[in-house]
Formats: structure tokens, sequence, C-alpha cells
């Protein structure tokens, strides 16, 4: 009886053929994952890097505004000037470096140059812009601002200050205001921040006040 020819089959190995579909996909894209791993790391470092740095900074710093702030409350405004605004340039984009332009701010209003205390208290809003801190701010500016004899300016100012603070500090924008305006020899504007002051905050310890000035202003217009 012939022999019934077979044909021989390979039979194949699972193993093998995931082990060669993984090395082709290796070999097209493991080094491109490499590279993306590699510059993950690289970023992820830098970061890290950039926080210590700040962190850093921001220590020194801090130190030396401390310094700043001991001598403006000796009542050492130049001394406190110099180191203020030396902070504020060393360190500008740190927390204490932009704190420092208030700090500089308050000693030159209290040094008389009034100019040089709007310089630094804008340079602090310009980094700032919101938080009591920064309305107080706003507030030195008013101050400086009448104090230089800007009073149209001051007015609008202390008036944009209504409502940031309590009641009895609106009453006294609003006073400051008025008392702007007399000043600019603009006696209507007056009357009106006048009686603003007593149509909203009327129960405040300004309104009295306020109300013997409007009679003043009635009797001179």
């Amino acid at each position: 009886m012939a022999l019934t020819a077979r044909k021989s089959t390979r039979l194949e190995d699972p193993g093998a053929e995931m082990l060669a579909r993984g090395t082709e996909l290796w070999d097209r894209h493991g080094r491109v994952a490499l590279g993306v791993i590699a510059a993950v790391v690289v970023v992820a470092a830098i970061a890290w890097l950039a926080v210590r740095s700040r962190a850093a900074a921001e220590e020194q710093a801090a130190g030396q505004l401390a310094e700043a702030n001991y001598l403006y409350w000796q009542g050492d405004y130049a001394r406190s000037l110099d180191k203020a605004r030396q902070v504020s340039q060393q360190y500008p984009a740190t927390p204490s470096g932009i704190d420092a332009h208030r700090l500089a701010g308050d000693d030159a209003y209290w040094t008389g140059d009034f100019k040089n205390a709007l310089s630094e208290y804008r340079a602090y809003l310009e980094r700032q812009k919101s938080g009591l801190l920064a309305d107080a701010v706003r507030r030195s500016v008013a101050y400086a601002l009448e104090s230089g004899k800007q009073y149209v300016e001051a007015a609008t100012s202390y008036e944009a200050l209504v409502g940031k603070f309590d009641r009895e500090s609106s009453a006294e924008f609003l006073a400051a205001a008025a008392r702007c305006y007399r000043a600019a020899s603009r006696p209507a504007d007056a009357t009106k921040r006048l009686q603003r002051l007593l149509d909203e905050f009327g129960e405040t310890s300004l309104a009295a006040e306020a109300r013997i000035q409007l009679a003043e202003l009635a009797a001179k217009h």
C-alpha cells in the first residue's frame, strides 16, 4: 500500500511572533519614545531648579526688605528708601521685590518727594493689581497726588476708593475728594461729593462737617 504523503506543517510560536513585532515597533518608535522621555525629564529638572532659584531669591529679598522696614519704622526714611530700591532692583520678580516699591513709595512720601512716591506706588500697582494691600497703595497714591497739588487727579483717585474699605473710610474719601475740588476751584464738584457723602454715608462721623461745608459753599455761590 502506497504511503500517503503528508504536507509538513510548521507550528507557529506565538511568543516568538510577539517578540518579533515588539522588536519591529521598537526599531520604528523606540528612539522617539526615549527622546520624549528625556525631554520630559529635562523640562521637569529645569522647572525644579527654577522653583528652587525663585525660593532662594525670595528668601534673600525678604531678609533685605525686613531691614528696610526696620529702618522705616525707626524714621530713617532715606536709608530705608535706598535699601527698598536695592531690593526692587535686585529681585524684581519676587513678592518682596514687588512690595519694596510700596515701601519705597512710603519712604519718599514722608521725605516730601511726592513725585517719586507716585512713581514707586505705580510701579507696585503695575505688578499687584488687586487685593486689600493694592487698594491701600491706591489710597497712598491719592494722598501723594493731593500733597503734590494735583487736586483733580487726587479727587478722582479718592472717589474711586469709595466702597473699598469700611463706610467711615468711604465717607472720608468723599470728603477728601470734595476738599480737592475746592482746592482746584471747582465748588460745584465739591458740592456733589459732599451731598453724596450725606446721601450714602449720613450716619458716619464725617456727616456733620459735610453739612457745614455744604452750607459754606451755598453761601458763597
